[in-house]
């Protein structure tokens, strides 16, 4: 759009992008009135004319809007395009007047200037900043802001005129500004310039950069004498807004480490502004550091602290006025006086005493507690942790200043406590918009550490959570320092101070364990001390995201005690977002490092363990046996059962949750209970919600606690899944999925737990026959809420196969029909839910060898398979691999009835659908490669000899063979490698003669050889030793190469970059060394020389590492070879009988040399390991 200029004139009407219904004629009449007169105005020298457009202007900025004013927004840029129109440049009076007009109109009434009328507006402004008197700077500033808020991107050509080098904005925001209050409004001008809005164009480069710059250096700067201290807070908190809208607007790439660093030690600086009892001097960039920087904190003494004398912040009446957008950024007055608390020195005993309600009580020291006004639970406040600086807040009757000078100071507190919030809000952006691994660098400059004896403690996010006096900042900090946290799991990972240090340097693990214990202690401090329920519920917050990535098991005991003793009575908090802020902790204490032995123990504690020391901090708890009620419903009879009586209760944590999630809410807690529904009867939905996630994390975690409610659990679920909430429905869901998984998971083969300690299959069969006849099919059957489905698919999917084969039979018949019924859903999630379940049922022992199940399963994988959905197709792969290894399993049986009634019409769709998905992405082609695989091991010499057969079983093996060679993920080639050992193992496959042979066994000698993963390595020389036959090898150069190939690969077995492979080394060798003595015991004559000849050269070095297969057992990757011992030496001795019972021609010496260096490795061996064996008596034809 053309620019407008200001003498121009300006098109009619503008164009309306929304109708907008007629205002209310009693709200917009007055505007619409006092528009009228002006619009009929002419631009007009005279004084009368000035004189009414000055009263008119004065009308219109004292008319009564109410909220949202009637009025169209049209019609007010309408009306102030006509009022600039008015005033010539040449009238300061009137230019400030209608700036002023502006402001107050746009503010008020809440108004986005559009695209055309903004044009004109904004040249006006510009021009009015360039040619006016400097005295109506400021006006003229505010309107300029009211105008570019949320509206940068469309001032990009004004932009030079306002930032560039002379531009009027880098001007007036200069250091060298005289006007303070100018400097202050062209900052704003310039932090809603960077406001950015969802959908619309950016800021053009460098305007970012420009504006960056001058942010950082306006908080950089000292307050000049002539600034005053609000005007000081208001400038910061502009340039702080201006760093976070630039940061929000995901144009600035913080990506210089000066740059970084200079802004996190402004942000540092500023976190702490005008905090009470605290000056701190920072270097001017913060570099990124594992060792705690130097801060350089003079000692403070309380009598020469502004602080120390400021007087109480009495409880103020909030402002009803609706304060507008334009003021909320950063103008306005915030009333923070509520929760504000008091905080005096203790000496370093580190105990912390909280005491209820407002009388004094005495300290252990024998003084007096210091009383706490403005606090909404009354509580005294004592936080010893920073024992350098000390303030306190004293009453009005023993201040030395006047009322005013009280109310200046309540003031300044509020703009100060601003400052350290628009600081830590803008530190929050800075988070979002780097790397964590550069943000941890940062780490000791924001988070505690354990000081040193006698040395003070350093500044940090824990200062302001312990002693701000506002509660909105304590949240703030909290907030910060919980995003910090949050997947910070891989970096504290290298935590460790299980044992004592006694070195002359402090490791790095041992630093960042002292960090987390510091952690530990500060927010628990900060537990006890708060008042303010928002703040108490981000300290729990900011604790379950410590606990969720601290690794406990690398760290000493106790960490996870404090805490879950310190919570427990916060379960019954009046707040319910703090009862449900701490069912989430205790969430991820059982979740974090399951199982841990600490936490079992503190789940088989007594109830009431740990509640008396903290009663006094939560005078709403009843009884510490408030969670053990009795059971009411179906479940009684088995919870008398299954559920000791007394102290001896296996986990009062799970009575908790059950007793939250199904029995009715206590009065004393109903009234606060803001996110519970009218008339309800139980808890918050969100409370239920958490304790059903503590529930499932438990039977995940500790299945043997849950175990013995599992009855109980299970009509929980019932009554869960049977509610109308699908939230409630979903959560129960997943739950009946975690207990399902548990069951399985005892019943493993490899499952360490005692026969006599696993639930009987008799409880399991009750159990599911219990869900069965509940409302788990009527979820099956949701098609409102599919995620739902989906989820009661999964849990359909975790029947512990020994009970499902002795659930009824109709049972056993619906949750088939039913899955085979949801593969036919629009829905994606129900489909992928639905294709894997099928996997699951189709291993089941009772199932696999039903040949109609079999066929209809595959039927309806095979259609997952043509999906439009990944995540559909990589479920359906998964499940055709395992439907094929069912198809090996039941090859392997006597009866061979499976194998002649199974369609081999189905086998080759199974066959063309396997290999189109082996050309899928990774997550796909891996699975469809296992079952390619299987397939081919499958055929029968009936399907072989079928000629239709023939082309597929080709294209089959070439696509095995590419996938093979490919540059894929690990798992797709380990896969394809596998898959073509599966082939080998087929007798009827022409392996030795058909033309793809050469190809197959090129394939995988160029893997063992050169691939990068060594567990890919393993797995092709895994293959390349099934083969059980000498003709299976192919021609004599076939088998030579795959000999040298192998030699080859243990030559360069530890030749790798990664050190991560290096643990792979011993059992890549070891199948290397199986697979070369496999290919000597099926050697025939003609392969003698070759072998010798190899051996003359590496004979050595193959020696060696055969003796260390036989003297070592296989690491790592499980590859089928033998561990025991005697099996080894029997291999080489198989070998050498094989070798020897060739007839070689006169004079081939070759078979001579091969003999001895079998020989000499078994004397070897025989030596070391002091054993008398004799070996073969055939050295005769040597």
């Amino acid at each position: 759009m053309a620019a407008v200029q200001v003498a121009g004139s300006l098109p009619g009407e503008p164009t309306r992008e929304v109708p907008r219904e007629p205002p209310p004629p009693e709200q917009s009449s007055g505007f619409r009135c006092l528009s009228a007169r002006l619009c009929a105005l002419r631009p007009d020298d005279s004084s009368s004319a000035r004189t009414e457009i000055h009263l008119l202007f004065d009308q219109l900025i004292s008319e009564n809007y109410s909220e949202g004013g009637g009025v169209a927004p049209e019609d007010v840029s309408t009306l102030l395009v006509q009022a600039c129109r008015l005033v010539p440049l040449n009238q300061n009076h009137l230019v400030s007047k209608v700036s002023q007009l502006i402001h107050h109109l746009l503010n008020r009434l809440q108004v986005i200037v559009d695209e055309q009328n903004l044009d004109f507006l904004l040249a006006y402004a510009i021009s009015a900043l360039q040619q006016c008197s400097s005295w109506t700077h400021m006006e003229i500033l505010q309107a300029l802001a009211a105008l570019v808020y949320c509206n940068g991107s469309k001032c990009q050509k004004y932009l030079p005129d306002l930032l560039g080098k002379s531009g009027i904005l880098m001007k007036l925001s200069d250091l060298a500004q005289p006007d303070p209050e100018v400097r202050r409004a062209a900052v704003h001008c310039m932090a809603n310039l960077c406001l950015s809005v969802p959908g619309q164009p950016y800021l053009e480069e460098p305007y970012p950069n420009i504006c960056f710059q001058a942010f950082l250096t306006t908080l950089q700067s000292p307050k000049s004498s002539d600034m005053d201290d609000i005007t000081f807070c208001m400038l910061l908190q502009n340039a702080l807004k201006g760093i976070q809208s630039l940061l929000n607007g995901g144009k600035m790439k913080l990506t210089q480490t000066e740059e970084l660093g200079a802004l996190l030690a402004v942000l540092k600086k500023s976190m702490f502004h005008g905090l009470p009892g605290l000056n701190i001097e920072l270097p001017t960039v913060l570099y990124p550091t594992p060792l705690p920087q130097y801060d350089g904190r003079p000692p403070v003494r309380p009598q020469q602290s502004e602080s120390s004398a400021s007087g109480p912040t009495a409880n103020k009446k909030k402002k009803s006025k609706v304060k507008s957008k334009k003021i909320q950024q950063g103008e306005e007055e915030e009333e923070e006086s509520s929760g504000e608390r008091e905080v005096a020195r203790v000496p370093s005993s580190g105990r912390e005493h909280v005491h209820e309600g407002k009388a004094p009580c005495s300290s252990p020291l024998g003084g007096q507690s210091l009383p706490v006004e403005g606090s909404a639970a009354g509580k005294d406040r004592v936080s010893p942790p920073f024992r350098s600086a000390s303030w306190k807040r004293v009453s009005s009757s023993e201040s030395d200043y006047s009322d005013a000078e009280g109310g200046m100071q309540s003031k300044m507190r509020s703009y100060q406590a601003k400052v350290r919030q628009g600081a830590l809000a803008c530190f929050l952006s800075t988070i979002k918009s780097i790397e964590k691994k550069v943000l941890y660098g940062y780490w000791s400059a924001f988070v505690p550490d354990t000081p040193e004896l006698g040395s003070p403690q350093s500044v940090s996010l824990m200062t302001l959570t312990l002693k701000d006096p506002s509660p909105k900042t304590r949240a703030c900090a909290l907030q910060v320092l919980s995003a910090i946290l949050e997947g910070s799991k891989q970096f504290l990972s290298v935590a460790e101070d299980t044992s004592d240090h006694r070195r002359a340097f402090t490791p790095f693990s041992v630093m960042i364990a002292s960090s987390i214990r510091e952690l530990h202690r500060c927010l628990l401090l900060a537990l006890v001390a708060e008042s303010s329920s928002q703040t108490l519920t981000q300290i729990i917050k900011c604790l379950a995201n410590l606990v969720s990535n601290s690794p406990y098991n690398r760290l000493k005991l106790s960490l996870l005690t404090k805490v879950w003793n310190q919570i427990k009575p916060y379960i019954r908090h009046k707040d319910v977002n703090v009862r449900v802020s701490s069912f989430t902790l205790l969430g991820a204490i059982v979740s974090t490092h399951a199982p841990l032995p600490e936490v079992q123990l503190l789940l088989q504690q007594p109830c009431s363990s740990g509640l008396n020391n903290s009663n006094s901090a939560t005078p709403h708890l009843s009884t510490p046996d408030w969670w053990k009620k009795a059971p009411s419903g179906p479940f009684l009879e088995e919870a008398s059962v299954s559920s000791p009586k007394g102290t001896s209760e296996p986990c009062w944590l799970i009575r908790l949750c059950i007793s939250t999630v199904v029995l009715p809410k206590e009065d004393s807690c109903s009234g606060s209970d803001a996110g519970c529904a009218a008339g309800s009867t139980y808890e918050p939905s969100p409370m239920r919600l958490e304790a059903l996630q503590v529930l499932a994390h438990l039977a995940r975690g500790y299945f043997s606690m849950a175990q013995v409610y599992l009855m109980e659990l299970g009509e929980v679920i019932c009554k869960c899944m049977g509610e109308a909430d699908p939230s409630i429905q979903l959560h129960g869901a997943k739950l009946l999925e975690e207990l399902g998984t548990g069951l399985i998971q005892q019943y493993k083969p490899d499952s360490s737990i005692a026969s006599d300690q696993r639930v009987p299959v008799s409880l399991v069969v009750m159990f599911w026959t219990m869900m069965l006849n509940g409302p788990l099919p009527r979820a099956l059957q949701n098609s409102e809420h599919p995620t739902l489905q989906a989820s009661a698919c999964d849990a359909l999917s975790s029947i512990l196969p020994e009970a499902f084969s002795s659930l009824p039979s109709d049972r056993q018949i619906l949750c088939i029909t039913m899955l085979l019924g949801l593969n036919d859903s629009k829905n994606r999630l129900v489909k992928a839910a639905t294709s894997r379940a099928l996997g699951v049922y189709v291993l089941f022992p009772c199932l696999r060898q039903d040949v109609i199940f079999v066929a209809d399963t595959a039927n309806a994988i095979l259609m997952s398979l043509q999906d439009k959905s990944l995540n559909v197709r990589a479920k359906a792969a998964w499940s055709l691999g395992n439907l094929t290894d069912t198809l090996i399993v039941n090859m392997e049986t006597p009866d061979p009835s499976f194998q002649e009634e199974f369609s081999g019409l189905l086998l080759l769709k199974m066959l063309r659908s396997a290999i189109e998905a082996s050309r899928d992405k990774d997550k796909v082609k891996s699975n469809a490669v296992r079952a390619l695989g299987n397939l081919l091991h499958f055929l029968q010499p009936s399907h072989i000899e079928k000629p239709r057969f023939a082309e597929i079983i080709e294209e089959s093996i070439q696509a095995l063979i590419s996938t093979v060679l490919i540059e894929a993920a690990m798992k797709v080639r380990w896969n394809a490698c596998y898959a073509m050992g599966n082939v080998f193992k087929n007798p009827a496959l022409p392996l030795g003669t058909a033309p793809w042979t050469s190809q197959a066994y090129n394939a995988l000698t160029s893997v063992v050889t050169s691939c990068k993963n060594f567990k890919v390595r393993i797995r092709s020389a895994t293959a390349l030793s099934i083969p059980s036959k000498r003709e299976h090898y192919g021609s004599v150069d076939q088998y030579v190469q795959i000999w040298n190939a192998l030699v080859t690969a243990l030559q360069k077995s530890e030749d790798t970059t990664d050190f991560l492979e290096f643990k792979y080394c011993a059992s890549l060798r070891t199948q290397i060394c199986q697979a070369l003595i496999h290919l000597l015991s099926l050697a025939s004559a003609s392969d003698l020389p070759c072998i010798r000849e190899t051996l003359e050269l590496n004979g050595d070095m193959v020696q060696s590492f055969i003796l260390q297969f036989l003297k070592s057992g296989t690491e790592g990757e499980d590859t089928g070879a033998p561990h025991n011992l005697h099996e080894r030496d029997q291999l080489v001795r198989t070998a050498l009988e094989h070798i020897s019972s060739i007839q070689a021609l006169a004079g081939n010496t070759a078979k001579r040399a091969i003999m001895g260096f079998l020989e000499d490795i078994l004397t070897i061996y025989c030596d070391l390991s002091g054993s008398q064996v004799a070996l073969p008596g055939l050295t005769t034809d040597r």
